[in-house]
């Protein structure tokens, strides 16, 4: 490869967003692509096995008994201001702000600890209040084990975004910093998605029953 080539080459690299202009880069963020693909065939699994025990109460509440548009509504609406807030992260990157990058992943990161803390509430309200833990009954089981597995989803996106935030503050943004970023950003986004699906299947299917 001639010295022109490889200026032209390393030209075209620099249009490339940061994460994109390494192959380590471009490799990692489609076997993130293929993970995000597994997690979405396990989410699918469970709920499928929701929907077959959706109508098993063993004689227990069932879901319109439980459910309450309000508190529901308040744990979509914090989650999608999340989602919002995970995309400003990203076009922060893009403009290579690391400043304005922590700012928006912080209030990302804030936003999921309220929008756990809402879950976790409600599900302390089902299992004491209402009298419906998960061995209550087979459509209990099968709520508490979707939600339950999303809501450690979630978990685990804040400890990640925290661990990408000490990485920022140390080493700036570069090519591994903003891959690092980006992927959260995609997996912040898959986890809106599975809760838009969750708040359909889950809880407006369940209020209208």
């Amino acid at each position: 490869m001639t010295d022109a080539t490889l200026s032209l080459h390393e030209k075209d690299q620099s249009k490339l967003p940061l994460e994109y202009r390494t192959e380590e880069g471009d490799l990692r963020i489609v076997g993130f692509w293929i993970f995000l693909a597994a997690e979405l065939v396990l989410f699918g699994t469970l709920f499928g096995s929701y929907l077959v025990l959706q109508s098993h109460t063993a004689g227990g509440p069932g879901p319109h008994d439980l459910f309450e548009i309000g508190p529901v509504m308040a744990e979509t609406i914090v989650l999608l201001i999340s989602s919002f807030t995970c995309g400003l992260s990203t076009l922060e990157l893009r403009r290579h702000n690391k400043k304005g990058l922590i700012g928006w992943l912080i209030v990302t990161i804030l936003l999921g600890l309220v929008f756990l803390g809402l879950e976790i509430n409600e599900f302390y309200t089902y299992a004491v209040h209402e009298g419906a833990p998960i061995s209550r009954s087979a459509f209990l089981s099968g709520f508490f084990v979707l939600l339950g597995t999303h809501g450690a989803h979630v978990t685990l996106g804040i400890v990640w975004i925290a661990g990408i935030l000490l990485q920022l503050g140390k080493r700036g943004i570069t090519t591994v910093t903003a891959r690092k970023a980006f992927m959260a950003g995609l997996y912040w986004h898959f986890l809106d998605v599975v809760w838009i699906f969750i708040f359909t299947a889950v809880y407006l299917t369940g209020l209208v029953i």
